[in-house]
């Protein structure tokens, strides 16, 4: 199946959530305006020196995603977004920032920043999505379950813990949440290159954008 082919499925998948209430968006009247400081990438918005990133570009483009690791919609564009890192991802440093919306939202986000204080933000990342059915929806806490992740990662056990429990960890992905209300940010997935916020219903809705930055 080709790229293109996957990102239309995927954006299929995202408008059949909405339309079935299966995507949670809060309901604000109407997303405001972003700020001035969204075409900046060094917004404090946008971006922050401690927002975890996927890969280090060697160009200063920059492709931004709120996500809730939650969020079905987020799980259908995830494939996607793997291969934009597979093709850009020596060019363009990716970044994720927290929206968390659903019941585990936050604690998959804490399990994230936790393998991120040891280096391992990328492993944790895969292992949220890549079992977010064994985790996903469910009515209580998954903590043992994003601590056998850990585990499986060989993460130092000990300070996994002390880190996820930590209340700066839980102020980061607070601030990261509030950042996303100060943007308009109001349902996951979200995209912005370069500061610009994207709208994507075909894959060159998000290649465009990012070969124009580069080309620039």
């Amino acid at each position: 199946m080709s790229r293109s082919t996957k990102l239309t499925l995927g954006l299929i998948a995202v408008a059949a959530l909405m339309l079935t209430g299966f995507l949670i968006i809060p309901d604000t009247g109407r997303d405001a305006p972003a700020t001035e400081e969204a075409s900046d990438t060094a917004s404090p918005q946008l971006l922050r020196e401690d927002s975890p990133r996927l890969s280090e570009g060697s160009s200063e483009v920059v492709f931004v995603e709120y996500l809730d690791f939650e969020c079905e919609a987020c799980l259908s564009l995830y494939p996607t977004v793997e291969e934009l890192r597979a093709e850009y991802g020596d060019k363009v440093t990716f970044v994720v920032r927290y929206l968390p919306l659903h019941g585990n939202s936050t604690e998959a986000a804490q399990a994230a920043e936790a393998a991120k204080d040891q280096g391992a933000f990328e492993e944790m990342y895969k292992a949220l999505f890549d079992n977010a059915t064994e985790w996903g929806h469910q009515q209580t806490s998954q903590r043992e379950l994003f601590f056998s992740y850990a585990e499986e990662i060989g993460l130092d056990m000990e300070r996994f813990e002390q880190v996820y429990d930590d209340p700066s960890t839980a102020e980061r992905i607070e601030q990261s949440a509030a950042d996303a209300q100060a943007l308009g940010v109001t349902g996951t997935p979200t995209f912005f290159v370069d500061g610009k916020r994207l709208e994507p219903t075909r894959v060159e809705d998000l290649t465009d954008p990012l070969d124009a930055a580069l080309a620039g």
